[in-house]
């Protein structure tokens, strides 16, 4: 069963912001997070000392929170590499 996916004000902000080839390219990563985010196909790793996730999309990170129990996502915030972790 797939996940929800919820993305916050600010993720989508930037999702917008962003060119359209980045920004296909996040949503389709986005898409496959949602139905399958243990998928070995995505590059996922659970941050240190944090509760997120973090989903690389070449020079991109989307950061997110997922409930395994409700099935949701939530994206956090999408960033360029140097600044995600800040």
């Amino acid at each position: 069963m797939p996940y929800s996916l919820l993305i916050k004000k600010e993720a989508k902000k930037m999702l917008q912001a962003l060119s359209r080839i980045d920004r296909n390219r996040i949503t389709e990563k986005i898409v496959l997070l949602g139905q399958n985010p243990d998928s070995p196909m995505l590059d996922i790793k659970k941050l240190q000392g944090q509760v997120f996730f973090r989903l690389r999309v070449g020079q991109w990170r989307v950061i997110f929170d997922r409930d395994d129990t409700v099935k949701i996502i939530a994206i956090e915030k999408i960033k360029p590499r140097g600044g995600a972790y800040k």
